[in-house]
């Protein structure tokens, strides 16, 4: 059985990466058919079953008190979609699990980071440090990290989550970095 804050996590996945629901407001089977479409975008497919209707019912509900998502009725029918607090709230989660897929053969190129994030956004930059440490990039810098594998969509998650723009943030692809047997080491990248 999944507790309330799984529930409200699928909930925020799943109108996140649905971009919206809409469902008839006079329908009484609301939650029936809300529920299969937020757990197939939140790929929960094969634990439908788990989560019971009422705590997914009443999930809908204090996200709604907490500014999460809005419901807007037209017609007889209402559109669910999330808030810009719920986008962020939802956001953080689809950036929790981010992983950069490692292929077979390394195409022999590397990919660098580099960002230049002013004094004022300490807190972001941070943040930003700690989740590209996650992914496990090699810091070359402080504000120079490098990846052997292309991570361009991970990359541009993080630059729209942490509300960066073109300008703070760049990704070079090279062919080569000098002297570069630590950062080969790291990546288990022999020659």
């Amino acid at each position: 059985m999944k507790n309330k804050k799984e529930i409200t996590k699928t909930v925020l996945k799943g109108i996140l990466l649905a971009g919206g629901i809409t469902v008839a407001s006079t329908s009484p089977y609301f939650v029936s058919r809300v529920l299969p479409k937020i757990i197939k975008y939140a790929r929960y497919r094969e634990k439908r079953k788990e989560i019971e209707k009422k705590k997914f019912y009443n999930a809908f509900y204090k996200l709604k008190q907490q500014g999460l998502i809005k419901m807007d009725h037209h017609g007889k029918q209402i559109h669910i979609s999330l808030t810009k607090e719920g986008q962020k709230r939802a956001g953080k989660y689809k950036i929790d699990g981010l992983k950069i897929k490692k292929p077979l053969r390394w195409d022999k190129k590397w990919r660098i980071l580099i960002f230049d994030i002013n004094e004022k956004s300490k807190i972001k930059r941070e943040a930003l440090r700690g989740k590209l440490k996650d992914l496990g990039l090699y810091q070359l810098q402080k504000s120079v990290w490098v990846c052997p594998y292309d991570f361009f969509k991970e990359i541009d998650l993080l630059r729209r989550f942490f509300g960066m723009k073109d300008d703070e943030m760049k990704i070079i692809t090279a062919s080569a970095i000098e002297n570069d047997e630590k950062i080969r080491t790291f990546f288990n990248l022999n020659k």
